[in-house]
């Protein structure tokens, strides 16, 4: 069931806002998510936070000089996601500008695990013989692997952004604004913000070492459409800071001066650079490079990613985006056959779903869980097997019920049954014997009910509520594009009254719509949704500049609609 309600603001705060000179509209809109300033729109590089707030950042910059004038050998151990793979080309790319001797690997995570695992160290020494091993993106739970690392003489360097366990790893050095007694006010950098933070410290470093100077050392803003996309990618909360390196990036992006591998992507995904936004990065770019992950091998993402050569990036955009088809029909056939296992069950009845088939791919449960959670705002974890007996699931979670948190109290009331688990108040991942699956859903099950209401079970979506009809225009659709949008800063979500002048489906699967308010008329399109409509309808939305056929009109976005 979902209920439109209506984010709850300061007039105070909006008006203070608006004296600032901000929209009137705008200021409603950034006040409802907690904006106290027009200062905090500030998108400049010099209101970054600094990063000798990180803990340890000045120990990372002194043992990554000392190894670079030592001309040790640096291995950047990735992660298999969006975030991982931009992490790793930022390293790989920073570090090389400043003389590194650096290259990576990224294991198969089906074949060696998640983390710097002993097997994935036994490779690395194997394949690479490093000196030193940098992780981005992961590392902060491997304990057991560093431990492996240091028994073979190599020193480790984590950089990671994830919740630690009960006990860090004995690492040389650990950056990650979530260890014990870090004080970085932001505690959402994702990966690629961690190891962007640990190049500047270390440019700073060996510039007091006089290997350059302010007027030729490495130009690291040259980096900032890689860490723009794999912060928003990964979801991450667009907080002040974050929201500066997004910006950034969507800048050099708009202005022609990504990367080939970047400018690659938006070209097969068909979204024009010259006005990418945090949506394409999310929804169009980030799921073709997650998908080498998911089904295949992430240092194809990677290499796309480090390639200068426009061509072969566009070689390897076409085999990403290959990729990422079979991902979605794999992901559609995957959710077809959830929803009708669900025949037997009222998810209604359940405060929790929990899903298991021995013929999906664990490289897509996650997304699976997602649309499920989506669909029946309950969480969701789906398994698929992972050889030996064991299954492998991916969690995602509503407000209010902390994944891992649940995950951690079904653990110490069955300590046999789950094997491994780790994550976040949202999403979170977990392995345990196929056996044991039952018993797992019970639990999770009896958390589920204990800690979640009615109330939390029911989806309100929130609006910034209604928008006056002036405001139906290019020009304020542009304001409000104007702004860095993303998770935790939510883009703007309107509620109006309209009536439906006429409606068909579009492709058998989308509503498109012509709605009247106020005695104009607008086009509007329902994604997904192919339900006929009364003729008065109370729908949340978003504005669209629409072009078609060199006209740009603005198009009403529909997210829900319900009869009124």
């Amino acid at each position: 069931m979902t209920r439109i309600a209506v984010r709850p603001y300061s007039i105070r705060q909006s008006a203070m806002l608006a004296q600032q000179g901000l929209h009137p509209v705008l200021a409603r809109v950034l006040a409802a998510r907690g904006l106290v300033d027009a200062r905090e729109l500030a998108t400049g590089l010099d209101a970054l936070i600094a990063p000798k707030e990180l803990l340890q950042i000045d120990a990372a910059a002194e043992f990554l000089a000392d190894a670079i004038e030592a001309e040790q050998k640096i291995l950047i151990v990735a992660d298999y996601d969006c975030d991982g793979a931009t992490a790793c080309a930022v390293a790989i790319r920073g570090l090389k500008s400043m003389g590194a001797k650096v290259d990576y690997i990224v294991p198969n995570r089906f074949e060696y695990g998640y983390g710097l695992t002993p097997e994935i160290v036994a490779l690395a020494a194997k394949e690479k013989s490093p000196d030193i091993i940098i992780t981005v993106d992961n590392g902060i739970a491997s304990v057991e692997g560093v431990q492996a690392a240091n028994q073979l003489g190599i020193e480790v360097v984590i950089t990671d952004h994830h919740l630690p366990g009960t006990v860090l790893p004995e690492a040389a050095v650990i950056v990650n604004p979530n260890q014990p007694h870090c004080t970085f006010p932001s505690k959402n950098l994702a990966g690629v913000g961690v190891m962007f933070y640990v190049l500047l410290a270390l440019r700073a470093e060996l510039r007091l070492r006089d290997h350059f100077d302010v007027s030729n050392q490495p130009r690291l803003d040259a980096l900032l459409d890689l860490v723009a996309l794999g912060t928003v990618a990964d979801v991450v909360k667009l907080d002040t800071n974050n929201r500066i390196l997004v910006a950034q990036g969507l800048k050099r992006i708009r202005s022609g001066k990504a990367h080939a591998g970047v400018h690659a992507l938006f070209h097969i995904a068909a979204r024009d650079a010259s006005r990418a936004s945090p949506f394409d990065l999310g929804f169009a770019v980030g799921p073709r490079l997650n998908a080498a992950g998911r089904l295949a091998d992430m240092s194809l993402g990677i290499e796309c990613l480090l390639t200068d050569d426009a061509g072969r990036a566009a070689e390897i955009a076409e085999q990403l985006d290959n990729i990422n088809r079979e991902r979605r029909s794999i992901e559609a056939d995957m959710q077809d056959a959830a929803l009708l296992s669900l025949d037997e069950i009222n998810p209604k009845e359940n405060a929790t779903l929990t899903i298991f088939n021995p013929q999906w791919h664990q490289g897509v449960i996650g997304i699976v869980a997602s649309r499920l959670k989506e669909k029946f705002y309950r969480p969701t974890i789906t398994f698929a097997p992972a050889g030996n007996g064991i299954i492998k699931g991916s969690g995602r979670s509503i407000a209010g019920f902390h994944l891992r948190d649940a995950l951690d109290l079904v653990s110490k009331r069955h300590p046999e049954l789950i094997d491994k688990f780790g994550g976040h108040a949202m999403a979170a991942g977990l392995s345990l014997q196929e056996s044991g699956f039952d018993e797992f859903c019970a639990a999770f099950e009896a958390v589920g009910r204990e800690w979640l209401t009615a109330a939390e079970l029911e989806h309100v979506l929130e609006t910034d509520g209604e928008l006056e009809s002036q405001y139906f225009s290019l020009d304020f659709i542009a304001l409000m594009e104007s702004q860095i949008w993303g998770q935790g800063f939510a883009q703007p979500l309107f509620c109006n009254e309209f009536k439906v002048m006429n409606q068909r489906l579009l492709k058998e699967r989308h509503l498109k719509l012509q709605l009247e308010k106020d005695g104009k008329k607008f086009d509007a399109i329902w994604f997904n949704h192919a339900d006929s409509l009364p003729s008065k309808i109370r729908a949340a939305y978003r504005l669209d500049a629409n072009e078609y056929n060199g006209r740009t009109a603005v198009q009403i976005m529909v997210e829900f609609a319900e009869g009124c």
